[in-house]
């Protein structure tokens, strides 16, 4: 490569003990239609001792793609080679590719070419998992440019995306290594909330998460102390870039659903009770801080009672929601009040003394869509016709502007209904 044409992008591959998986997932950027003048490959062998640094030199001495191998003692996560990556990254654009997955042929090409059209400053490739779980609610469409107060995207945060490197080195964004889980979900959140927008790319998969067979993969590693931490330094993030109000609730609903949440499962249920008492003396100061109406409003009431019922630091009343859920009870529906207000009968509903108000069991947006596992439950008439008023004005205002885009005959009328 000539040393004044810099790549587009910067791949940097952070490896720890990464054979045999390293070798598809380097053949995957060597496969790719962006072709070895428009990529540098950065890879961090962090310690290793299965001869991961040694196949990265000999990667590097044969490929066509620049590629700069670095060897480091262990640094004990995935945060400090990728810093030293980022480091020493010369491209337009970088991409964190975890060791173990690997690329479609066209993603580099598609990505770039979507960052550069629509001047976005991160880029989500469709991922598809392999032998894992991958997420899945974000690929519906791809979009140039979306919100990330309504749509999906905030439920991926890992840190397998295409970033725009001025807005890293701009921000002085850097993987937090003090956290030993969790970490990139600080950093793409910043990204997302910092950058100058985010798109989707759903109609290709560019990205292979492979779940490995030795059981490996750094994601399965931490205890519940490291979640409790993470979940927490994300709530931070949110509270400190986001004003209160609608949209930094919108985005914490993340770390409580998936992240706090997470904690208090059906297995919880089964471990020894220091182990239980601890989890709801880390979860206390984060519910006390962080939970709050708008929030919970935002969170289907099968999930926020739980959340209330570790906000109260009650183990009785969340094992109660829990074998009520794991029995595939449906709850009953009631109205209460001149508003038709609809509630869910779970457990505890209407019991004074349990703590846990009305508004609990009140059923908002999350319930009215149908999510799965609970059918779908109608709003309170005023709701509806406030829904069905806003559509017929957006319905108005199409019709209005289709209407004054086509050419019509001198002297002639628009149709259609008046504005």
């Amino acid at each position: 490569m000539n040393t004044l044409t810099l790549p587009d992008v910067s791949v940097i591959v952070g490896a720890y003990e990464a054979m045999p998986y390293l070798i598809r997932c380097l053949e995957s950027v060597e496969a790719q239609t962006l072709g070895p003048d428009r990529i540098e490959i950065v890879a961090i062998d962090d310690g290793s001792t299965d001869g991961t640094g040694e196949y990265l030199e000999a990667f590097a001495a044969r490929t066509a793609i620049p590629t700069r191998v670095v060897r480091q003692p262990n640094s004990g996560g995935p945060s400090g080679p990728r810093n030293v990556g980022l480091g020493m990254a010369r491209g337009r654009y970088v991409f964190f590719l975890d060791a173990d997955d690997y690329f479609g042929e066209e993603s580099l090409e598609r990505m770039v070419a979507m960052a550069d059209r629509a001047g976005t400053d991160v880029v989500l490739g469709k991922v598809e998992g392999v032998n894992r779980g991958a997420p899945g609610s974000m690929w519906n469409r791809t979009a140039e440019r979306v919100d990330i107060y309504r749509s999906q995207v905030i439920y991926t945060l890992s840190a397998q995306k295409l970033f725009r490197r001025d807005l890293l080195e701009r921000l002085g964004l850097r993987f937090d290594e003090t956290l030993k889980t969790g970490e990139d979900a600080l950093f793409t959140m910043e990204a997302y909330i910092r950058g100058n927008g985010v798109s989707v790319i759903a109609d290709y998969t560019c990205y292979y998460l492979v779940g490995r067979d030795d059981g490996k993969h750094v994601t399965k590693s931490g205890g519940h102390a490291l979640r409790f931490e993470a979940t927490g330094a994300l709530m931070a993030l949110i509270t400190s870039l986001v004003p209160a109000g609608r949209k930094r609730d919108r985005l914490m609903v993340r770390p409580f659903t998936v992240g706090l949440i997470q904690q208090f499962g059906h297995g919880m249920l089964k471990q020894p009770e220091e182990i239980r008492e601890h989890k709801l003396e880390l979860a206390a100061p984060l519910m006390e801080r962080y939970w709050t109406p708008g929030v919970a409003a935002r969170i289907k009431v099968s999930e926020r009672l739980r959340l209330e019922c570790v906000a109260l630091g009650r183990l009785d009343l969340l094992a109660d929601m829990l074998a009520f859920v794991k029995a595939g009870t449906v709850p009953e529906v009631v109205h209460r009040g001149r508003a038709r207000t609809p509630y869910l009968v779970f457990p505890h509903f209407g019991d004074k003394r349990s703590g846990l108000t009305d508004a609990s069991y009140e059923v908002t947006v999350p319930d009215w869509l149908g999510k799965p596992g609970l059918r779908r439950i109608e709003a309170p008439k005023v709701l509806r016709r406030r829904k069905s008023l806003a559509r017929r004005v957006a319905r108005r205002v199409r019709t209005r502007i289709r209407d004054l885009a086509v050419p019509r005959p001198h002297g002639s009328l628009p149709t259609g209904p008046r504005p």
